[in-house]
């Protein structure tokens, strides 16, 4: 492909031809994680603001110069991304910030943000002739493959850990994936699904150890700086798990910068629950990412071995960003206070981007006189159940109007 120039170990550094059939770097192992380089050359002689001016594709396919698939099938596949970019018009005077924006990607075709990476891994298996694409899962990226392989007639083996909420799983079989439930924890899920991958040959869905997905996640940032015609926020807030999100949005604005179409990477806010937050503590103690527990509620970002460690880090520094933490009643009132504010039902792990941004503004890494963008990565109805006990204030009442009378006045 001409918009590629070559594929880039993150620990070695050691380039490799892209005409190889790899995800991770030989020398370095698992641990390898690639990084796509780009002919930003190549690509100025294709994109430019006349360019999306003219482009009535409203879709991940509006940015095929910035992504590594061939141009077959593309109009086979679901109608993954431009999604919304809401300016508040409540919540940014509760939290008394001028400019305030709502990126909903849980309008999604299976309610993620992870659509953007599993349309891409889903073409990618079809160019090398795979029938069966196979990931590990907290949830979201396991819904989302099983939905966009359906689309286009894929099998696919998903494995997530035993706490997978239940509107994740019923995406699942409603797909007609083969579901394998692992009686542990994203660790051992992951390494389950590695070991059958290796062993029958599937094609790799995982995020953290294939680089071509990286690239579809980093559509959110395209989005979000098309849709600001090309000005983006001052801040990006989104919630951490593996690292891929958080990395995939940097890359996004990074290759803006190499094009011209943006002067400035906005300062990147990873979100950590106090509950897992090992890139969050690698960050501000200057250490190598350490294993920590899955202690929390939003079971998006419950990845107590981040396979993704240094894009994660990397999108941080280098966009002069910083990482910060939220407990998981914080994220629970932060699912209300966007819903009742903005409309947006969000997951936990989504709301935590919310609760990052709350905390943030008080200690004061982000000033009230700055503008910035949330994205919320995923839908509530993924875990309606997360959420219910903090909303279960409803009363069933007589078919009385006298009844209703005294409720109403009650209330007011």
């Amino acid at each position: 492909m001409k918009n590629i120039k070559y594929y880039e170990c993150t620990i070695c550094h050691k380039h490799y031809s892209k005409d190889l059939d790899l995800l991770t770097c030989p020398d370095c192992g698992e641990s390898g994680i690639l990084d796509i380089v780009f002919d930003y050359d190549y690509i100025k002689t294709i994109v430019s603001r006349e360019y999306f001016k003219n482009n009535e594709n409203y879709n991940i396919w509006r940015y095929l110069p910035f992504l590594t698939v061939a141009d077959a099938n593309l109009d086979k596949t679901l109608s993954v991304g431009w999604t919304p970019l809401y300016k508040s018009s409540n919540l940014s005077k509760v939290l008394k910030i001028k400019d305030l924006y709502i990126k909903d990607d849980g309008q999604n075709p299976t309610q993620s943000l992870k659509d953007r990476a599993s349309v891409i891994a889903c073409l990618k298996a079809i160019e090398k002739g795979n029938e069966t694409i196979s990931c590990s899962s907290t949830g979201n990226a396991a819904s989302s493959l099983a939905g966009n392989a359906a689309k286009l007639g894929l099998k696919t083996v998903i494995f997530v850990p035993k706490r997978a909420p239940i509107g994740k799983l019923v995406q699942l079989n409603v797909f007609g994936s083969d579901l394998i439930r692992v009686d542990g924890d994203y660790k051992a899920t992951f390494n389950l699904s590695k070991a059958a991958i290796d062993e029958y040959g599937w094609y790799n869905r995982n995020a953290a150890i294939n680089p071509h997905l990286i690239e579809g996640k980093k559509t959110v940032a395209l989005e979000i700086a098309e849709q600001l015609d090309f000005n983006p926020t001052d801040w990006v807030v989104v919630s951490v798990g593996d690292g891929c999100t958080i990395g995939g949005v940097y890359k996004g604005f990074y290759d803006l910068k190499q094009v011209g179409l943006i002067t400035e990477i906005p300062k990147i806010l990873g979100v950590q629950s106090e509950g897992c937050k090992p890139i969050h503590d690698a960050f501000h103690k200057g250490t190598q990412v350490k294993e920590s527990e899955e202690n929390t509620i939003a079971d998006s970002i419950a990845v107590g071995i981040p396979r993704n460690p240094i894009k994660a880090l990397n999108a941080v520094k280098k966009s002069n960003g910083s990482y910060i933490t939220c407990t998981d009643d914080q994220i629970l009132k932060s699912i209300v206070l966007l819903a009742e504010n903005e409309g947006v039902f969000s997951e936990p792990a989504a709301a935590a981007s919310v609760a990052g941004l709350i905390n943030a503004l008080a200690n004061g890494t982000i000033k009230v006189n700055e503008s910035v963008t949330v994205i919320v990565t995923g839908n509530g109805l993924k875990d309606p159940q997360s959420v219910y006990d903090l909303i279960n204030r409803n009363k069933i009442l007589k078919a009385d109007i006298d009844e209703l009378k005294k409720h109403i006045e009650r209330k007011k």
